[in-house]
């Protein structure tokens, strides 16, 4: 599997000069998990789709595993180019930039989870990540889980508020405040405290996102702040 996500790869050594590329297949298979959702992804719907026979495709790739790997590191694509700015920008920046990869395929959040090879671009990703830290006075270990912390906001976010194709569908802010508005207009007096939250919340809906990267960014100044003084 790092042989394909990497490159390095041999073309079929027998047979006719190749009519596909793994490029290809990966971009057959990443609109199949755009439209439909990544357990509609088969070597025989892609194979349909190219179309080509699903025993042509093993000449390229293994199997399932493999073609969602390479998919995934392609659907991620190199980190948006940005202007240097401050450390605390560009965390952020990334982290809205990580945001609307998941909004363009969510089944990036299913592809992404559990042990698994990590692609070039993927760790592209990462290294512009921590190449924002750099020089802050945090170590590489705080460095790596203050961008883990990041991205597991952006995930818990997207995963609460994105449907994914042929899937979960996605829960808005706006759903939410519709339901415990509803819910407590009868039942106040049982959850004072919630009741309470909500008759000031008015306009703060849609806001988890950048509201949590800012608080966890507020974190981590305070710890580059410690490690300078």
């Amino acid at each position: 599997m790092t042989d394909l996500l990497w490159g390095r790869q041999q073309p079929p050594s027998r047979g006719p000069k190749p009519a596909m590329t793994l490029d290809g297949i990966a971009r057959a298979a990443i609109a199949i998990a755009d439209a439909e959702g990544l357990d509609a992804v088969s070597m025989q719907r892609v194979a349909g789709e190219l179309p080509f026979t699903k025993m042509a495709l093993y000449r390229y790739v293994p199997g399932k595993a493999e073609l969602v790997a390479v998919m995934t590191d392609l659907a991620m694509g190199l980190p948006p180019e940005h202007p240097e700015r401050p450390w605390r920008e560009a965390l952020k920046t990334w982290a809205l930039d990580l945001y609307a990869g998941f909004e363009m395929h969510p089944w990036l959040l299913l592809s992404t989870v559990g042990r698994r090879a990590l692609g070039p671009n993927e760790l592209t990703w990462m290294d512009r990540g921590v190449q924002a830290l750099a020089g802050s006075g945090l170590n590489g270990g705080e460095q790596l889980d203050s961008l883990a912390v990041i991205a597991g906001h952006v995930r818990t976010i997207a995963q609460q508020s994105l449907t994914l194709p042929g899937g979960t569908t996605g829960t808005t802010e706006e759903d939410i405040t519709a339901t415990l508005t509803e819910v407590l207009s009868a039942q106040a007096e049982r959850f004072p405290s919630l009741a309470a939250a909500m008759g000031t919340a008015a306009g703060s809906e849609n806001q988890g996102l950048e509201f949590g990267l800012d608080r966890i960014l507020d974190g981590i100044e305070l710890l580059i702040t410690a490690r300078k003084g």
